[in-house]
């Protein structure tokens, strides 16, 4: 009875955001694949300067090698190199995506960008870009893929916020703002499609250890961890646990719900 709850077959996903290594994109999209679903991939193309040194040494390709990881667990997967703030690239990411699979049942808004810096260093251009890829690419991916949702009476949207978007934190106003909005988005579409079987849920992860956390000066990652009364960063694996579980039918009740993910840090 679990793994029928659990079972995501013949699913097709879109995920966003997730061409990193050790992303969480990646992560959701891996676990979507091992629940038997096709998985789209999205993200920028990204030459060897955008790479982190672990990738290049790896020989990461960002987008064909997630591909490359989804078909060896026996799915179809698709790579579209897609700027999420483009109101002409989404439609045909979405387009491209019914094209070759007929259908699409799941969507994860994971991408997203930081430009930190205090608010009074902070300029116009940072705010701005942070909440265009972060808000702006989570409601145009969402109002792309919602027709098609609503044509077959079911779906799942999935948006990746963050306790930074619930709590603050200083030098990521612009941050902050959009993980925010994204909560508010959340609650606001799961209300306009929940008569269509339609859920729309925001995961909040605290500190996950990825590169932007693991970057960070080994003093300041200390202050951190002071913090989270786990006593530990999240991992990938803990993100992309709860996504899998909101796209599952198990979690068919729960839709305008954020869940924090963080170790019990704002609790």
């Amino acid at each position: 009875m679990r793994e029928a709850m659990n079972d995501l077959s013949g699913k097709v996903a879109i995920v966003t955001g997730a061409g990193r290594r050790k992303g969480i994109g990646r992560t959701i999209a891996l676990g979507l694949a091992r629940a038997g679903a096709d998985v789209v991939v999205s993200d920028l193309e990204m030459g060897p300067e955008a790479m982190s040194p672990e990738e290049r040494e790896a020989g990461w390709q960002g987008l064909p090698s997630v591909i490359g990881e989804i078909e060896a667990l026996g799915r179809q997967g698709l790579a579209l190199f897609t700027n999420i703030t483009d109101a002409a690239q989404v439609p045909e990411m979405v387009s491209q995506t019914i094209d070759r699979f007929g259908h699409v049942d799941i969507l994860i808004n994971n991408a997203g960008i930081t430009r930190d810096r205090l608010l009074l260093r902070m300029t116009p251009d940072d705010f701005d870009k942070v909440v265009e890829v972060n808000l702006r690419g989570a409601f145009l991916c969402t109002k792309y893929v919602m027709p098609h949702l609503l044509k077959q009476r079911g779906g799942r949207v999935v948006n990746i916020s963050s306790v930074v978007g619930v709590s603050g934190n200083p030098g990521q106003a612009n941050y902050a703002a959009a993980k925010a909005g994204i909560i508010g988005l959340t609650k606001a579409v799961a209300r306009e499609v929940a008569s269509r079987n339609i859920t729309v849920n925001a995961l909040a992860p605290g500190f996950v250890a990825t590169g932007m956390v693991e970057v960070l000066p080994e003093e300041t990652r200390k202050q951190i961890l002071g913090r989270i009364p786990m006593g530990r960063f999240g991992t990938v694996d803990d993100v992309a646990g709860a996504a899998l579980f909101l796209c599952s039918e198990a979690a068919s009740y729960i839709t305008g719900q954020v869940i924090t993910i963080d170790g019990g840090m704002i609790a």
